[in-house]
């Protein structure tokens, strides 16, 4: 019982804070769009076309994060803590030189990257102006990533989440003094996100450096180390890839549905998305306690871990998708004030109601998959995934149905059939022990 109890608390411990910092995200987002709402509707176009472009491109390199915490943490469960420093600082620095790269292509392509989706030429002009100044703020999100997962991987993510959140504030200061107080316009939002993102590396930065002193650790990138967290983070970005190709080709289907469906798909996708943020929180605790115990080399600490989180994502699974059934009826009317879109989409929140305990278990085998640095098999995972869910979706784009049937069936493809994909796959491989036995 006190084992129990004792793991329930470390999973406690790790979680709470990483979701405090996964909200803190988008949060940037939702402040920019918040004041730069105020300058005009064509402004905030313009910061809808430009968002669309750097989340896409700073999802994709979500994949530092990701590959950073197993490699830490198995050093760190080994006690070998300078090592595990020096690992994570090799990946902030393979996240400086991809940063970098990208800032200066991203910048070059903005026009042409704004040209893709066609607005008229005001909007247009200040999408240029805002993901050309943001492109620079770039290298310090994936700094960030790699930095967090270095914390991570040391079983904080306290200092993460005083990071984030002094982030958040700096920005929503800075961005209201230039925006209004220096009459910046959509640049000075641009600007004050870029300045609040450097801010927040400088701040890692001293706290990594600190580290490095205590424990002794390199500071100088390793040939041997960036290579490593390169190759590891090759098929992370490779994973990524396939998720971001499921959530894009739902969307087109969406879109070729009407107006109306795709309105209502975004509804059930915040919802969606909203309840992930608390399963993301257990799959970081899975990833570092993973990760720390293979280290360790207590494959039965592991299997405890496997079990005790695979328990937390059912259970909080259960409790989401009961909140969201018993708010199927009145979620619509909160987005929109449409009765008729409303009645629209309730079908489609009772499948992710319905879903929601696949869907803690999934993100959980997720977590605990990279925790183990099984990352070629998550890649090739996603791309098995892909081949059952891409024909559920090319038939139902030819079915076409329109409606609240056209949408329920869409939410049955990707809450049941895509989801279910990700949990054979995933629990397959999770009920043989070749998992376990990854090199760090």
């Amino acid at each position: 019982m006190r084992t129990t109890d004792t793991l329930n608390r470390d999973i406690l411990r790790l979680a709470v804070p990483a979701l405090g910092a996964l909200i803190a995200e988008p949060l940037f987002l939702i402040v920019d769009s918040a004041l730069v709402g105020h300058l005009g509707v064509v402004p905030l176009a313009a910061l809808g076309i430009a968002s669309a472009v750097l989340q896409t491109i700073v999802g994709l390199m979500v994949f530092l994060a990701y590959s950073t915490t197993p490699a830490v943490a198995r050093r760190f469960g080994a006690g070998d803590t300078p090592r595990a420093v020096s690992v994570g600082i090799d990946g902030m620095w393979l996240a400086l030189g991809l940063g970098a790269l990208l800032a200066l292509v991203g910048y070059l392509s903005t026009p042409a990257l704004v040209a893709l989706f066609g607005a008229g030429p005001e909007v247009a002009a200040d999408a240029r102006t805002y993901l050309g100044i943001s492109m620079w703020g770039l290298p310090a999100m994936l700094i960030v990533f790699a930095a967090t997962g270095l914390l991570r991987g040391l079983q904080d993510t306290v200092t993460p989440l005083w990071v984030a959140g002094t982030g958040f504030a700096l920005n929503a200061a800075l961005n209201a003094l230039f925006i209004y107080g220096l009459g910046w316009g959509i640049a000075g939002s641009a600007a004050g996100t870029v300045v609040a993102q450097w801010s927040m590396v400088a701040a890692y930065v001293a706290v990594v450096g600190r580290l490095a002193r205590r424990h002794r650790a390199r500071l100088r990138p390793q040939r041997d180390g960036v290579r490593g967290s390169a190759r590891s983070g090759m098929w992370m970005f490779l994973r990524t890839v396939s998720l971001r190709l499921a959530l894009l080709s739902t969307v087109a289907v969406a879109t070729a549905f009407g107006t109306h469906e795709l309105a209502g798909w975004q509804v059930a996708f915040t919802i969606f998305s909203t309840a992930a943020f608390a399963l993301d929180a257990l799959a970081i605790a899975a990833q570092a306690l993973i990760g720390k115990s293979l280290g360790a080399g207590s494959i039965s600490h592991v299997r405890r871990v496997l079990r005790r989180t695979l328990a937390w994502g059912a259970g909080f699974g259960v409790v989401v998708g009961v909140a969201i059934g018993l708010g199927s009826g009145w979620i619509g009317m909160l987005f929109t004030g449409d009765a008729a879109l409303a009645a629209l989409v309730q079908p489609a929140l009772v499948v992710l109601a319905i879903a929601q305990p696949v869907c803690g278990v999934v993100f959980v085998l997720d977590g605990v998959l990279i925790g183990a640095n099984d990352a070629r098999y998550l890649a090739v995972a996603g791309g098995l995934n892909l081949v059952v869910y891409l024909p559920v979706l090319a038939a139902l784009g030819l079915w076409h149905p329109g409606g609240a049937d056209g949408l329920t069936w869409l939410a049955v493809a990707f809450f049941g059939v895509y989801m279910l994909a990700r949990l054979l796959t995933l629990g397959w491989r999770i009920r043989r022990p070749a998992w376990m036995a990854q090199p760090a």
